[in-house]
């Protein structure tokens, strides 16, 4: 077991950087808690409880940034965000682990296409070029809110894509979704927090590794070549779509 903690940390650490650099930081460290010992679920929510302090500060970092999209308050979809993320942080903790360990190869193949897409090939509208009304954007962010509380593979991807199809530019975009990736996860770690599937101990221990990685991955943003990087999260997610769907069956 000792060993498998050493290995969560140098993941964990490899993780943060990742989601510096990157994103994808979670395929990480999904199969690393899970040899650990525990199964898919309890992966999963320990993951997403590991991860949160990182979002928090990511999400405080970039607040100037973040942007009312065109006849959308950004408070909309914070309140949003809050009900989505607890509605499917509530429909986890209520899917059995096995019926959740037979989603979690889907899901993980959806997560990597949704990556290589947001990565490789969409084309984002043009600056204030704007394809989703607000009714529509609110209506994204609460789908986008939801599957973030059950899984979250990807949500950052999602929200980019929906943000600027409303009308705001990339760099706002990716800041106003920082903002709501924390508050999204915040109201899923509050329900996950009192479950047993948390393990604790791998939780510090993710936590630990992966915001010493995420500082490592901030100072190295200016130096790495960002499409090798998201060419290795494609390959993990690809790689890992497969051990998953082996260990199923």
């Amino acid at each position: 077991m000792t060993f498998a903690m050493l290995i969560l940390f140098i993941a964990s650490i490899w993780a943060g950087a990742q989601n510096a650099l990157a994103g994808g930081g979670s395929f990480i460290t999904l199969p690393s808690l899970m040899v650990t010992g525990m199964d898919a679920r309890a992966a999963n929510i320990t993951s997403c409880v590991a991860l949160f302090p990182a979002q928090i500060v990511m999400g405080v970092t970039g607040r100037a940034d973040a942007r009312n999209p065109p006849g959308t308050s950004l408070t909309t979809l914070v309140l949003i965000s809050l009900v989505g993320g607890a509605l499917g942080a509530g429909v986890l903790l209520w899917t059995p682990p096995g019926v959740f360990a037979k989603l979690v190869p889907w899901l993980v193949l959806f997560a990597t296409a949704l990556f290589a897409w947001g990565s490789f090939f969409r084309k984002p509208p043009k600056p204030g070029e704007a394809h989703l009304p607000p009714w529509g954007e609110a209506l994204s962010q609460f789908g986008i809110s939801i599957y973030g509380g059950y899984f979250g593979g990807g949500i950052g991807l999602l929200m980019i894509a929906s943000l600027t199809m409303a009308g705001l530019a990339v760099r706002n975009a990716g800041a106003t979704k920082n903002v709501l990736a924390g508050v999204m996860n915040a109201s899923a770690v509050a329900i996950f927090v009192f479950s047993p599937d948390v393990h604790w101990l791998q939780a510090a221990i993710t936590a630990v590794g992966a915001s010493i990685g995420g500082w490592a991955g901030a100072v190295m943003l200016r130096t790495v070549n960002e499409k090798l990087l998201k060419v290795g999260v494609v390959a993990i997610g690809l790689a890992l779509t497969v051990g998953l769907f082996w260990q199923a069956h």
